[in-house]
């Protein structure tokens, strides 16, 4: 009983050691094969290991940005090993890596955020902004609020930005000394089609007022805008 236990035993070793090697590539792997004498002087058992690398998946997707990829799963290398009787028998099955690349617009860019509230001069009485949310309805800053619910993103800052940023494109909004947020475009601007035809990227994040305009000290000069997914 003592000599079946170490068996096991010496088999699961050569698996988590396998395991540990292709999961932090500390060195190549390769087939590994280990003889112990099982106690039994008419009999040697010998145990095979062997790591199945796993493939990689492309899947092109034309909403995201060329300068972007994905993991949408992560890959899991397959494990198993031979039998005294010659039987392979699986440890864990190999599963695919599926990465998503872009092959939309470049989507990197740096410019000015400014900020702006369902009562500024122009703006609708009733606080719409001038894109159709995804299912095609209306949001009002006024009524629905300065987020937009996604349903890749969660929730989201609504912002106003020139056409070439169809509605609906997600930006990753990054200023230095503040974190990270994601935003929607959902509103326009004419001042912002207009600094965009003179080569610069301008952008309006919405508040509940004016008066409110960058009082949470995301707005200014210098910000990155990065494009998650262009459009809806």
């Amino acid at each position: 009983m003592i000599i079946y236990i170490l068996q096991i035993l010496y088999k699961w070793i050569q698996v988590l050691l396998l395991t540990v090697i292709s999961l932090f590539r500390i060195v190549p792997y390769q087939d590994l094969y280990m003889n112990f004498n099982s106690g039994n002087d008419l009999k040697d058992t010998t145990v095979v290991n062997d790591v199945t690398p796993y493939t990689t998946v492309i899947q092109y997707n034309s909403k995201l940005p060329n300068n972007l990829s994905k993991i949408i799963t992560p890959g899991i290398v397959g494990l198993s090993y031979v039998t005294d009787d010659n039987l392979i028998k699986s440890v864990q099955e190999m599963e695919a890596e599926v990465i998503e690349k872009g092959t939309g617009a470049y989507g990197l860019f740096v410019g000015t955020l400014t900020g702006y509230g369902p009562d500024c001069v122009g703006c609708s009485t009733v606080g719409n902004v001038a894109c159709k949310t995804q299912v095609g309805g209306k949001h009002s800053l006024i009524t629905d609020g300065i987020y937009y619910t996604d349903e890749e993103y969660g929730s989201v800052r609504i912002l106003s930005a020139a056409t070439a940023f169809p509605c609906g494109t997600i930006v990753q909004v990054t200023k230095e000394g503040q974190i990270p947020f994601y935003a929607v475009v959902l509103d326009r601007g004419g001042s912002m089609n207009s600094a965009w035809a003179q080569g610069r990227v301008w952008m309006d994040l919405a508040y509940e007022s004016n008066a409110m305009s960058g009082n949470d000290s995301l707005t200014g000069k210098n910000i990155e805008f990065s494009v998650q997914r262009w459009g809806w």
